[in-house]
């Protein structure tokens, strides 16, 4: 299911990232063209994959200029082939010049990110394991981002530190042990929330299942260890593998039987999709 942009959310973020692109002014456009100046531009994907942003970038020229029209050709989620044209935008063109860049910014990203998911998605569609996303986002574009993991088939883990108890090897370390750090959460914490623990080795994984934490994430194991610590828990815990997971092992990872895959490669390296805009 493809989420809902949420305009007051981002209508925020993109007024924040016009204001850090046009700064006093786009002092070549406003010299050139004049406000009167009306035409049609398209914009078109250069290379095959998932599109994703079509909301976002129809926002930013809304914010820019309500007399802009930008009209959608296919929808989020859409797989197309190479030279697609993919929206169309008509009206006044000196603002649809200002907003270029960040409107093929965000659609090259967002589009990037959905079509890397949907390749990772679809690797692991024989097992139970569903992908899941990380906090390793660009800063300011987390939100995006996160829609864009979705729009490409995974789910979403918590969006901030606010969202969720994870406790990580350094947690652990200044609590003193993987049983004092959860004696000490679980003594503290609303009954409303979940607790997820990050564990190295087999010993912190039993430690953690007779401590009753709900999710227990498996860092950086080898597949023969992930496949014992599976077969230890026994359903008892939300199993999460993560650490270095992308295309050349992700299919090995779901086959141990693990529930969740995170992948930090979903976002902090994407490669972003090729797409252009032209003016007719």
């Amino acid at each position: 299911m493809i989420p809902i942009i949420d305009r007051f959310i981002a209508k925020k973020h993109i007024e924040r990232y016009l204001e850090e692109d046009l700064g006093w002014g786009d002092i070549t456009t406003d010299l050139l063209v004049d406000l009167k100046v009306t035409a049609h531009a398209y914009i078109k994907a250069k290379e095959s994959g998932v599109i994703a942003g079509l909301p976002v970038a129809e926002m930013v020229y809304n914010t820019l200029d309500p007399a802009i029209q930008f009209i959608p050709l296919v929808q989020d989620g859409f797989f197309i082939d190479t030279q697609t044209v993919i929206a169309e935008v008509k009206g006044p063109m000196n603002p649809i010049l200002k907003g270029e860049r960040l409107c093929l910014n965000l659609l090259q990203r967002m589009s990037g990110i959905a079509t890397y998911t949907r390749r990772l998605s679809d690797m692991i569609k024989p097992y139970k394991a569903e992908l899941t996303d990380t906090r390793k986002t660009a800063p300011g574009l987390r939100y995006f981002d996160r829609y864009a993991v979705a729009v490409g088939g995974g789910i979403n883990h918590r969006y901030n530190l606010a969202d969720a108890v994870l406790i990580k090897d350094n947690h652990i370390k200044l609590a003193g042990g993987v049983k004092a750090a959860l004696s000490k959460v679980q003594s503290n914490l609303s009954h409303t929330m979940k607790i997820e623990i990050e564990v190295e080795g087999l010993q912190q994984l039993q430690q953690a299942i007779e401590c009753h934490a709900d999710i227990i994430l498996l860092d950086n194991m080898p597949l023969d260890m992930m496949r014992r610590a599976v077969e230890i828990t026994a359903g008892r815990a939300i199993l999460e593998a993560s650490g270095n997971i992308d295309e050349s092992n992700i299919a090995d990872v779901a086959a141990t039987g693990i529930d969740i895959i995170s992948s930090g490669a979903l976002t902090h390296s994407v490669n972003a999709l090729d797409i252009s805009m032209r003016i007719e």
